[in-house]
């Protein structure tokens, strides 16, 4: 028998891989890549798929939700401000997208 805890770490884990691989392929198409630093990236990875289950859509993690579904539109991964934070400084706001 599994307990709620387990399942949910289970859920957790099964998002934040497909979270990961969907990413892989979203930078490479972008010609950027992940954060290399694994503790990071993990970090990230755990918001988004965190931020997928509790609120159904993967909003960025280092990003604050208002509460107004279509402001939150904006913040959700990749954010409207991606792709402007990897010209200018290198990577998005998350360490997530890197050039």
């Amino acid at each position: 028998m599994t307990t709620d805890t387990e399942e949910s770490r289970k859920e957790l884990k099964e998002l934040s891989e497909k979270i990961h691989l969907w990413a892989e392929g979203y930078a490479g198409e972008n010609g950027w890549k992940l954060n290399g630093d694994e503790r990071q990236l993990g970090a990230v990875l755990k918001g988004l798929a965190r931020n997928t289950i509790k609120y159904g859509e993967q909003y960025c993690p280092c990003r604050i939700r208002s509460g107004d579904p279509e402001k939150d539109a904006e913040i959700i991964c990749p954010c409207i401000y991606h792709e402007d934070e990897i010209k200018n400084d290198g990577n998005c706001h998350c360490q997530f997208f890197f050039k």
